[in-house]
């Protein structure tokens, strides 16, 4: 995207892969919820864990943002990335053994955008046109040359073959595995219940240098679990053999077992250096009572951070005090330099703030009685024309109470939700709680049917055209986009065209703080927090690179270790059921069932 690639020319695989992985073996993972679709291409339906499409190019993860090509040998672009060509590699083929065409090429981008889910409509939408140039080439057209990360994105974009989808009705749900052309396929599943993925011996890509010492395993199955708990059950008894853990009070106290005393089972805290973005509890400003700002920074002062951390997460995280965390794009302090001189451009336009005041969320001294805070937030409040009366915070001018609903699918986020609910309720808020299964989630969020929620956004070393669908104005009124909060504002649309168009790593930085600032100070959000470690637990009996990148360790870099294998033995070996993987866990609970039906028939006839 910026700057010169690191790896040139004829290189032969990426520094943090073991180029002479062995290949073998399975790997069992797990996963919570359900899937009833292998299409996740269109808005309908959830989607399982399958095999995904290949693409013109991937990305290393040792540098912001750099790509390489897969199904492309060459790229072509002009300095003012206005258009690109892409040559396809005459080896490529789908699993069918039919070749990778232009023609998939422009049918893949075309029927994305106009049946597709509506994201791509969205984010492919200043790409104007695909056109055949020769046999083996497709060239880009784009609508202007302002977007820089253009090549790129076009060379995300998902391969699908056009052979295979002519006859179908591509806009539709399915439980028939789709014709790929990656290093996996669907060997079998059960809907709801797992999916198993077999390698592909005659893969075409084996060789291709960003695929060297990359999918290792013969087999991969993932196993779909209705709860949290049962799934780390699962993992300590063998069934799945990695987990990354993502609970706080799980990794504290979930993992006492001899396994991990004993080295087995391995728990791991990997330090990582990847931006980690945003969690947060986000506003829907397309809420009336949300649309004040003043609103929206006295709530904030009800979320005690510091009481969280210590008794629910046992100290594990940091508070989140930027949409690009953990990195050098988040704003810090005051603007200054470049970044000074683009937001002077809208001095008149945005907070003050932004100018004087170095962002912090509010703080508290963790005893659980953010007292400060909520006299604070009162006193907002009244500012913007809410008081209490009667034990009800009131609309002055209009009578109306202040009542709003949290709305979550997690059940571990009960607990962390409901005392930021109980200090809300000191301020006369009338606050609900409601948990609903993922799909009545989902829907509900696509179509804006929410006060609040908990969610987030991800974030990477090089943010780009994926900003305009979080925070554009365009983007607000998109149930495809990702503008949960509902942003509408000129100079956040200016922020992320500028962003967008950057032409240096430094232009970029600069911009991204601005819009971090602007973000920021328009509370759209009340941050939650982050971690600066991936908490990984995985049975040893696998091999591992030596360098990790400062992305993190993926097992899509791992291996199948036989030795290591053979020393755990086959008192942990994953169940070979296929129609029941919790076996163990059923069974005991039919166990209870059988003791205390008979406990109770003993009582029983003692009582008669």
């Amino acid at each position: 995207m910026h700057g010169e690639l690191r790896y040139v020319d004829n290189f032969r695989f990426f520094n943090y892969v073991n180029p002479k992985a062995p290949k073998g073996g399975r790997i069992n993972l797990g996963a919570v919820g359900t899937f009833d679709s292998f299409n996740p291409y269109i808005p309908k339906g959830n989607s399982g864990a399958g095999a995904s499409m290949e693409t013109l190019m991937v990305t290393s993860a040792d540098e912001p943002f750099s790509a390489y090509g897969l199904i492309a040998e060459f790229i072509e672009v002009p300095e003012d990335r206005s258009w690109a060509k892409f040559k396809i590699r005459k080896e490529a083929k789908w699993h069918d053994g039919k070749p990778i065409t232009v023609e998939d090429v422009i049918w893949s981008l075309n029927t994305l955008k106009n049946d597709g889910h509506p994201f791509y409509r969205f984010y492919y939408g200043d790409v104007t046109a695909a056109v055949k140039i020769t046999e083996d080439t497709v060239k880009f057209e784009f609508a202007d040359s302002t977007n820089r990360e253009l090549p790129l994105i076009v060379g995300q974009m998902p391969i699908l073959p056009k052979h295979y989808w002519e006859d179908k009705d591509f806009t539709l749900t399915t439980l028939t595995p789709p014709l790929g052309s990656g290093p996996y396929r669907i060997s079998n599943f059960e809907p709801g219940r797992f999916i198993a993925l077999e390698r592909v011996k005659d893969y075409w890509g084996l060789d291709i240098p960003a695929n060297v010492g990359t999918n290792n395993f013969d087999e991969i199955r993932i196993d779909y679990y209705r709860d949290e708990t049962v799934l780390r059950e699962a993992l300590k008894s063998g069934d799945i053999d990695y987990r990354e853990e993502n609970q706080a009070k799980a990794w504290a106290l979930d993992y006492d077992t001899p396994a991990v005393d004993q080295g087995t089972l391995k728990k791991v805290n990997l330090r990582h250096y990847n931006p980690t973005g945003m969690q947060a509890f986000v506003y829907n400003t397309r809420r009336p009572i949300f649309q004040d700002v003043r609103v929206r920074e006295a709530l904030a002062h009800a979320f005690d951070f510091e009481w969280t951390n210590k008794n629910l997460f046992f100290g594990q995280y940091a508070r989140t005090k930027s949409f690009f965390s953990n990195s050098d794009l988040a704003s810090t302090g005051l603007p200054e330099g470049l970044e000074l001189k683009i937001l002077e451009k809208y001095r008149d336009q945005v907070p003050s703030e932004v100018f004087t005041d170095s962002y912090q969320p509010p703080e508290t001294d963790g005893m659980g009685w953010p007292r400060e805070g909520l006299l604070e937030a009162q006193k907002l409040l009244s500012q913007a024309g809410w008081n209490v009366e009667d034990m009800r915070l009131t609309n002055q001018l209009t009578g109306e109470k202040f009542t709003f609903e949290i709305l979550l699918y997690s059940e571990g986020f009960e607990r962390i939700v409901l005392p930021f609910a109980r200090n809300l309720m000191k301020l006369g808020v009338d606050v609900r709680v409601r948990r609903v299964d993922q799909t009545q989630y989902i829907n509900r969020v696509r179509n804006f049917e929410y006060d609040m929620i908990v969610s987030g956004w991800g974030s990477s070393e090089s943010p780009g055209n994926e900003q305009f669908g979080q925070w554009s104005s365009t983007a607000a009124d998109s149930p495809a986009a990702s503008n949960y909060a509902g942003v509408q504002d000129p100079i956040v649309d200016a922020l992320i065209s500028g962003l967008v168009q950057a032409k240096s790593r430094e232009d970029l930085i600069a911009y991204t703080r601005a819009l971090d600032r602007l973000l920021l100070f328009g509370y759209y959000v009340i941050p939650q927090w982050h971690l600066k470690s991936q908490r990984i637990l995985y049975w040893n009996k696998f091999g591992l690179p030596e360098i990790t990148p400062k992305s993190g360790t993926s097992t899509n870099l791992w291996w199948y270790d036989i030795t290591k294998a053979e020393k755990i033995g086959s008192a942990v070996a994953p169940s070979n059921s296929t129609n029941n993987p919790n076996i163990k866990v059923y069974f005991f609970i039919a166990l209870l069932v059988v003791i205390g039906f008979f406990t109770f028939k003993r009582l029983n006839r003692k009582n008669v």
